[in-house]
């Protein structure tokens, strides 16, 4: 049981190690979960990650016949625990900037459909399965589903997920343009790697402002954002990085891009 956490070159694989909980977090694994997100924001040589589950599961969110119970003291708190660590497990007010590829491999509920919000690009399996399930269970759905599903997908389809929390296939999902693609099990992580590398070949200030723009122009009005992305552009057209890449093109040659 376990939050494994690897970087092979510029890309990051995080995998959520339950099966035997269908991959839902008690308090320890929320915390090395949220660590795993901290040490991939923190390096600056980790350029994408990718996230996934073992088993038939992504993640089911919270275990709530462990988590409930730590959080009203039946069950001790692992050490180190922090009480943000749920939220930021789940990428809730934890800004991470770098691009986040998702390997949707079987069933995404409750937080771990919260997570599944904060991914940049995402993956399923045809036999995935998707739900906010909170209200089914008498509990809000507080890691920011509210807020960012109905700026992700048109809002009578946001709504649907949020009120009925019924659960959706992996087709009406990709109808509803929650996910990107639907792909046979077998070659679901070869897809994921196929945007991942995609992405780590381009420059990666360029690639972080350009989320991070696109990511804090939703909270702003127009102007506020055309302001924003500004701010990027100029940032990012001082590095040295934009030089390398024009000389590269007109030399002919691959870009050596040095993150600065």
């Amino acid at each position: 049981m376990s939050i494994d956490y690897v970087r092979d070159g510029r890309i990051v694989t995080i995998t959520i190690n339950r099966p035997e909980t269908r991959n839902a977090l008690d308090m320890e694994h929320f915390r090395d979960l949220a660590h795993a997100w901290a040490t991939f924001r923190d390096d600056p040589d980790a350029w994408v990650a990718v996230i996934t589950g073992v088993g038939r599961d992504f993640c089911t969110g919270a275990d709530l016949k462990k988590f409930i119970p730590e959080l009203t003291g039946e069950l001790p708190q692992p050490d180190g625990w922090d009480a943000t660590d749920a939220i930021h497990a789940v990428l809730h007010r934890f800004p991470v900037y770098k691009p986040i590829v998702a390997a949707i491999n079987g069933t995404c509920v409750a937080g771990g459909f919260e997570m599944l919000t904060c991914t940049d690009i995402r993956i399923a399996v045809p036999e995935a399965r998707f739900a906010v399930m909170e209200p089914k269970r008498g509990l809000f759905a507080g890691g920011g589903s509210t807020v960012r599903l109905p700026r992700q997908i048109p809002y009578a389809l946001a709504m649907e997920l949020l009120l009925t929390a019924d659960m959706v296939d992996a087709e009406r999902a990709l109808a509803m343009g929650l996910v990107n693609k639907v792909v046979p099990a077998d070659i679901l992580m070869d897809t994921v790697y196929d945007y991942a590398e995609r992405i780590a070949a381009n420059a990666p200030l360029a690639v972080f402002a350009t989320k991070q723009s696109a990511v804090e122009g939703l909270a702003l009005d127009m102007q506020s954002a055309y302001d924003n992305e500004t701010r990027h552009s100029d940032r990012i057209f001082a590095t040295e990085d934009a030089k390398e890449g024009p000389r590269a093109f007109a030399e002919k040659r691959p870009p050596r891009w040095q993150a600065r």
